[in-house]
C-alpha cells in the first residue's frame, strides 16, 4: 500500500484529495491546525483506509519531523497543500504588514521546503511531490503581492527540485478558482458560489499522481481534460 503525506487536509482541496486517495487504498498521513476538524476528517477517512492524523502547524519543526515519522520510513507522495493567504482583504504591497508577509512566506515557501528536505530520504524512485500553487504566481494581480509572490517562489523551488532530482516526479499544480474558505477570505465581499467545488479538481490531481508525466507545472483543468480523453 502506498503512503501519502497531505498537509492542510481537514478542508478544501486537501480534504477532497485525501478522500480521493482513500478510495484508492492509499495510507494517509494528514495534518491541519484545527484539531477538532482534523479528528472528524480522520474518523471519516478511517472507514475507508488507514489514516494517521497529527494536528499542528507546518511551520513548526517538530511537527514536520513527526509527520515524516508517521509515514513509517516510506513516502510515495508528499502534497504541500497547506497555505496562508495573508490579510483579508488583500493589501497593496506598499501597505503590506511585514510580519504578515513573513508568515505567508513561512507557510507557503519555507515550510514546504523544510518538509521536502525531511521527506526526501524516505522517498523511493518515481515517488511524487505535489506543491499546490496558484495563477497568482504568474499573473500580476493588484493586491496579491504577498500570496502571489510566495507562490511564485514555490513554483521556482518546485522547478529546481525537479531538475535536481530526476528520479522523482516534482509537480506544481495550479488548481484554479475553487469554492473554498480561503477563496471566500480572498474575496470577502463577493459571492463565490459560482466557483467549482474542490472535488471537481481532484480527478486532475489523481490523473497526475498516477501518471508518468515529467516534473513541471500543470493546470488542474488541463489534467482533467487530458484524463477525459484517455
Amino acid at each position: 500500500m502506498s503512503t501519502a503525506i497531505i498537509t492542510g487536509a481537514s478542508r478544501g482541496l486537501g480534504l477532497a484529495l485525501a478522500r480521493g486517495l482513500a478510495t484508492r487504498d492509499w495510507t494517509l498521513v494528514i495534518d491541519a491546525r484545527g484539531a477538532d476538524a482534523l479528528a472528524r476528517t480522520a474518523a471519516e477517512l478511517s472507514a475507508t483506509t488507514e489514516v494517521r492524523a497529527l494536528p499542528g502547524d507546518v511551520t513548526d519543526e517538530w511537527h514536520r519531523g513527526a509527520l515524516v515519522e508517521l509515514a513509517g520510513g516510506s513516502i510515495d507522495l508528499l502534497v504541500n497543500n497547506a497555505s496562508a493567504l495573508g490579510p483579508s482583504p488583500q493589501p497593496r504591497l506598499e501597505d503590506y504588514p511585514l510580519p504578515e508577509l513573513r508568515r505567508v512566506y513561512d507557510v507557503n515557501v519555507l515550510a514546504p521546503a523544510a518538509l521536502i528536505q525531511l521527506a526526501l530520504p524516505a522517498m523511493s524512485a518515481r515517488a511524487a511531490i505535489v506543491n499546490i500553487t496558484s495563477d497568482a504566481a504568474v499573473a500580476p494581480y493588484v493586491e496579491w503581492g504577498g500570496y502571489g509572490s510566495s507562490k511564485a517562489a514555490l513554483d521556482q523551488l518546485t522547478a529546481i527540485l525537479g531538475a535536481e532530482h530526476p528520479e522523482l516526479r516534482v509537480y506544481a499544480v495550479d488548481p484554479g478558482d475553487m469554492r473554498t474558505e480561503m477563496q471566500q477570505a480572498a474575496f470577502p465581499d463577493e459571492d463565490i458560489s459560482d466557483r467549482p467545488p474542490p472535488e471537481l479538481v481532484v480527478p486532475g490531481l489523481l490523473e497526475l499522481i498516477g501518471s508518468a508525466r515529467p516534473s513541471g507545472r500543470y493546470l488542474a483543468g488541463d489534467l482533467i481534460a487530458a484524463g477525459s480523453r484517455s
